[in-house]
């Protein structure tokens, strides 16, 4: 069965640092781009940042110096790392993977940066 399963996120407080992982089933985990998005309530979702295959990354302007994203192929897994968090990095985070004629969703996780 093909999978992204998301898990890593939680409450924390403005300045913490949190780690999303989400790892893939049922596919070819280093042939697919992968990359994390986010959607806030009542807004539309927005690309965090992507790992490409080469592992090259590229990222969002709101998170640049603050997110690292990184893969290990061997464990079918890709991270998020999340430092400095401000309140407006609250969202739904999700998973994606990417290839020719294919595109995988994980089911997401909240990340709520409160005092």
């Amino acid at each position: 069965q093909v999978m992204l399963v998301e898990s890593g996120g939680g409450l924390v407080q403005p300045g913490e640092s949190l780690r999303l992982s989400c790892t893939a089933s049922g596919v070819t985990f280093s042939s697919y781009h992968m990359s994390w998005y986010r959607q806030a309530a009542g807004k539309e979702r927005e690309l965090v940042a992507t790992i490409f295959t080469g592992g090259s990354t590229n990222y969002g302007d709101s998170v640049k110096g603050r997110f690292t994203i990184s893969r290990d192929n061997a464990k079918n897994t890709v991270y998020l790392q999340m430092n400095s968090l401000k309140p407006e990095d609250t969202a739904v985070y999700f998973c994606q993977g990417s290839r020719a004629f294919r595109t995988l969703w994980g089911q997401g996780t909240q990340v709520t940066v409160s005092s």
